[in-house]
């Protein structure tokens, strides 16, 4: 049988130095006996991958709240080309794509129901930071239940660790995880450009003239620009690293989607009526509590806490059926009979 003994050996033989292997991962939080199949972080990826929180993911805003429109991007979708993106700058560097697809799809695990217009509702409403990635491993840690009944995924700490450093100031100590943190800005950028030039928020004449001669016309070839980029400028270095050239192209394409798409664009019409939503919802939760499954006492005594807990686990589905169900008045009809 080739088990994980097996893997761990051809791991050793086979990736860069730099490369985090399975056999010297830095553990669980909870010691447990490790399966005689898989690596630590196939294991890892698995327990994401039938988590509920990750099923939840295709219901839950990318970008655009509610498009009407098969084909734009949610959460779940993202992770997913997130994935195939960071796997693929891993497997040309010959780091741990195991580890790297686990990060990969665990990082938005967190995420509230109608994306960044939920974190901000949910910042108001708690009145400090709500961060998605710490959120993410809040999810990890503490909120979801495995099959067996024990809480939380109980995940290696470079999962851990690649995820909470996805995004903010900090950086994943893993190559794997720092590709990770690249691969999900190539994805957004790339894919929310496609997805605003579909619904007609912007056109391709109005892009970035000096980005677009860097990185390419198209979708295809602006992705395959930047993931060279990365293989080249960190093949056999201590760090995942871009060029400046590549780089500054792409921030200027992010700083082009802020002015043009994430901002003021009549895809975010819905924005003040989804924080709304949320806010109401969380003022219902407070003052019923009864309404919060029992399951999120569990692990934390704190009403507030708990309540915040649910709301950013929610849908973008479930969130609007909810708030028609609890704050929209039904017709009432004499019974005649």
């Amino acid at each position: 049988m080739f088990g994980r003994k097996e893997q761990e050996e051809l791991e050793e033989k086979q990736l860069c130095k730099a490369a985090s292997l399975s056999s010297k991962s830095r553990g669980r939080l909870k010691k447990e006996e490790p399966c005689d199949i898989r690596t630590v972080f196939q294991h890892d990826r698995d327990r994401i991958l039938h988590s509920k929180a990750f099923r939840r993911l295709k219901h839950k805003t990318q970008v655009f709240i509610a498009p009407e429109g098969d084909h734009y991007r949610t959460r779940l979708t993202h992770t997913l080309e997130v994935s195939q993106i960071a796997r693929t700058a891993a497997r040309a560097l010959k780091l741990n794509e195991d580890l790297t697809e686990a990060v990969a799809l665990g990082h938005d695990l967190g995420h509230t129901p109608f994306g960044h217009a939920g974190e901000k509702a949910l910042r108001e409403i708690i009145g400090r930071d709500f961060e998605h990635n710490q959120q993410s491993l809040r999810v990890v840690d503490y909120i979801e239940k495995r099959s067996s009944g024990k809480r939380g995924l109980n995940l290696s700490k470079e999962v851990r660790d690649g995820i909470l450093n996805h995004t903010g100031e900090n950086v994943p100590y893993t190559l794997e995880g720092q590709i990770v943190r690249i691969a999900d800005r190539i994805a957004y950028i790339n894919h929310d450009i496609d997805d605003a030039l579909r619904a007609g928020i912007i056109s391709d004449e109005q892009l970035p003239k000096n980005a677009i001669k860097v990185l390419g016309k198209t979708h295809s070839q602006r992705i395959d620009v930047m993931v060279r980029d990365i293989i080249e400028k960190s093949w056999k270095k201590e760090k995942i690293m871009r060029s400046k050239e590549i780089k500054n192209a792409t921030l200027e394409l992010r700083e082009f989607l802020f002015e043009n798409v994430y901002i003021g664009s009549k895809g975010k019409d819905e924005v003040s009526k989804a924080m709304r939503l949320l806010k109401h919802l969380y003022n219902f939760f407070m003052s019923n509590i009864d309404y919060i499954p029992e399951e999120y006492f569990e692990f934390e005594e704190n009403r507030k806490q708990a309540v915040v807990d649910y709301i950013a686990g929610m849908t973008d589905r479930y969130a609007i059926n909810l708030g028609q169900e609890l704050f929209i008045p039904k017709p009432w009809f004499e019974n005649n009979h």
